[in-house]
């Protein structure tokens, strides 16, 4: 049998050229992501760059070091960017393997039938599909694996003394994380194929008969039934993203449309025909026979269509909830920092002189100059340790430059080892009123510090612990303010005071602006960061989904050549067929980005009413250009990838070519 299936693989080299090129390229981005986090787990980083700290262990667990790398070389950040990139990519891959190789083995479904006719059993079929697959998935993944391999230099060099690892990087030993991706590679392909071969042994002889090839109407039990359990799922995760869900907001809305896409992609072929008829309405009292005939291929062959749509669908939906999140959090921080700051003039300075606060305060018309000392601090609890970032703040002085009204206990004890921390890190770590947080400072001293307020999270206004200023003075000594927030004198007005204070700081460095453009920097500081992680995070992704669209669709319609020479015969002339294939690979994209529209609007809904409670005048920023041009370029891909191949055949075929098909 498996001489069996290494013929037929050579014999429909074409169709699983489609799976093979598949494969490949998504085993390269998991195994360049792969290499890439073994490089940062295998950085230690220069010594005395980082600090080892102890700590207890939870349960039965032994205390044990984690070393916490200080901000200069630590590479946490691009590693997390790299899981997420190989989480989504593997999303991704599993998704366009399982439904290519589907489509491959339903494209030869009379031949499946063809064998059972002469004699082959159900087992044999399943075999022989499983073999081909087999085969075909063991190239791709070696071949992968070499690509990424040898890509491996290149990404490192690209990412080394950047904002996310600021330190240079060196490739680590690629065997074991080459191994896991290879292994991911055949095990997704034989799984994508299982299916696909069970569904082929359960082909009766009499199908061989049958000219047209029609697809059994209804879909497996199973399937429906996986389909609706993750489609439960997925609503339970959706009812988690509202107000109080804390910082697992954002998380939830990045990977709940993957549950989403699972859910939907299993429903493909209920769902899919069925937006295809609503798309195609007006499109068939537009076209009249050209749109008739593509909404019945869509109909009578939903699990073709389900197919080619699901990369679509898994891209679209993906691209759309992640821009849209980042989008909506941007906005969010905006509306923070304006209802937090309520100083008028804010006040920065590359380099700091020390004399900058004895100036400011020497100006006309200062009544109050709040700088915060900035300040490391290892936060520890029973399992881990992480840095955070600390201030050391006069509550006096800070209570007049920004809204700090305590949701819980008392500013003014902000005194001696205390710290005042955020809504997000009380929740997190569990600490009220009184608790104690161990924490090492980055001078290697141990402390407790009790809580003393709990206060709304505002990042870019309150670092994430703020402690009173003489203690961040002791432990950092030559720590200067990294701004102030500056509040006029009564009757002052904020613009001649702007004018004094750009005078009286000439030749500091310093840099005086209103609060509202230095909202207006942090927002574009934030958004420009958002857009240099959306391209780490769907580049890859997009790349390997628009190769997907545009191989599924190629292969789609390179088997339908045998359809399309009978329709010659049957008086169709060669630009209805391209009319007809363009309008029914329009009506499949359709129905899948309306899908991912759905999935996009829902997550962005919940999860602007989950961040912005509580906030006054939130703007609402939709990247309305990036949306569409995700939408179009799947569209463009689609319809291009199904008509030019279908272009090709015709100019090669003849009516007359029926008869010896």
């Amino acid at each position: 049998m498996f001489f069996l299936s290494r013929q037929t693989v050579r014999r429909h080299l074409p169709l699983y050229a489609g799976s093979f090129v598949a494969l490949s390229v998504g085993v390269f981005l998991l195994g360049l992501a792969a290499t890439a986090t073994a490089a940062t787990i295998a950085y230690h980083g220069p010594t005395g760059a980082g600090i080892t700290v102890r700590v207890p262990g939870s349960g039965d667990d032994d205390p044990r070091n984690v070393r916490v790398p200080l901000d200069g070389a630590d590479v946490s950040g691009l590693q997390t960017v790299l899981s997420l990139v190989g989480g989504i990519c593997g999303f991704i891959t599993i998704f366009v393997i399982a439904s290519t190789f589907a489509f491959a083995v339903a494209s030869r479904r009379r031949e499946v039938g063809l064998l059972r006719l002469i004699g082959a059993t159900p087992r044999q079929i399943r075999r022989m599909v499983l073999g081909e697959a087999f085969m075909v998935a063991l190239a791709a993944s070696l071949t992968g694996a070499v690509l990424a391999q040898l890509a491996t230099p290149l990404l490192l060099a690209r990412a080394s003394y950047t904002e996310l690892a600021p330190v240079k990087l060196e490739a680590a030993s690629p065997w074991v994380p080459l191994a896991i991706t290879v292994a991911i590679g055949l095990v997704v392909a034989l799984l994508g194929a299982r299916s696909a071969a069970r569904r082929a042994g359960r082909v009766g002889p009499v199908e061989a008969l049958r000219e047209a090839a029609l697809e059994p109407p209804r879909i497996g039990v199973v399937r429906i039934l996986f389909g609706l359990i993750f489609l439960a799922g997925s609503i339970t995760l959706l009812a988690l993203i509202r107000p109080g869900t804390g910082e697992a907001v954002i998380p939830l809305a990045m990977f709940t449309p993957m549950f989403l896409v699972i859910a939907l992609t299993l429903l493909a072929p209920l769902v899919v025909p069925w937006i295809g008829r609503l798309w195609a309405i007006p499109l068939v009292r537009w076209t009249n026979a050209s749109g008739r005939l593509a909404r019945s291929n869509v109909v009578a062959a939903p699990r073709r269509s389900a197919s080619l749509a699901a990369p679509i669908l898994s891209i679209s939906a993906i691209a759309g909830s992640m821009v849209l999140t980042l989008s909506f959090a941007a906005d969010a921080n905006s509306a923070t920092i304006r209802d937090t700051l309520t100083a008028p003039l804010v006040i920065t300075a590359a380099e700091n002189p020390g004399d900058l606060r004895e100036r400011i305060l020497a100006t006309p018309g200062v009544a109050v100059a709040d700088g915060g000392i900035p300040v490391g601090i290892i936060r520890k609890d029973a399992d881990d340790a992480e840095l955070e970032s600390g201030e050391g703040i006069d509550p006096a002085l800070a209570a007049r430059t920004r809204a700090l009204t305590p949701i819980t206990g008392d500013l003014t004890q902000l005194t001696g080892k205390t710290v005042a921390i955020g809504k997000e890190m009380a929740g997190l770590g569990h600490y009220k009123i009184g608790s104690e947080v161990s924490v090492v400072y980055t001078d290697r001293t141990t402390d407790a510090l009790r809580v003393v307020a709990i206060l709304r999270d505002a990042q870019g206004v309150n670092s994430s612990m703020l402690v009173p200023q003489d203690l961040a003075r002791q432990h950092a000594p030559e720590a200067q303010p990294e701004h102030w927030f500056v509040l006029p004198a009564d009757g002052v007005d904020p613009g001649q005071l702007q004018a004094r204070l750009d005078q009286q700081l000439t030749g500091t460095g310093a840099h005086v602006v209103r609060a509202e453009a230095w909202e207006r920097e942090q927002d574009e500081g934030l958004r420009k960061g958002n857009q240099f992680g959306l391209i780490l995070l769907l580049g890859p992704a997009a790349i390997y989904s628009a190769i997907a669209i545009a191989n599924t669709l190629l292969m789609g319609s390179l088997q339908r050549r045998h359809e399309f020479v009978t329709s010659r015969l049957l008086g169709a002339t060669p630009a209805q067929i391209r009319r007809m294939v363009l309008w029914e690979s329009s009506l499949v994209g359709a129905a899948a980005l309306t899908l991912g529209t759905v999935i996009t609007t829902t997550v962005g809904i919940l999860l602007r009413h989950a961040m912005t409670e509580g906030l006054h005048d939130v703007p609402t920023t939709i990247p309305w250009a990036l949306l569409l041009g995700i939408g179009t370029l799947c569209l463009v891909l689609a319809t291009g990838a199904a008509t030019a191949p279908t272009a090709f055949i015709l100019r090669r075929t003849s009516p007359a070519d029926a008869v010896g098909d």
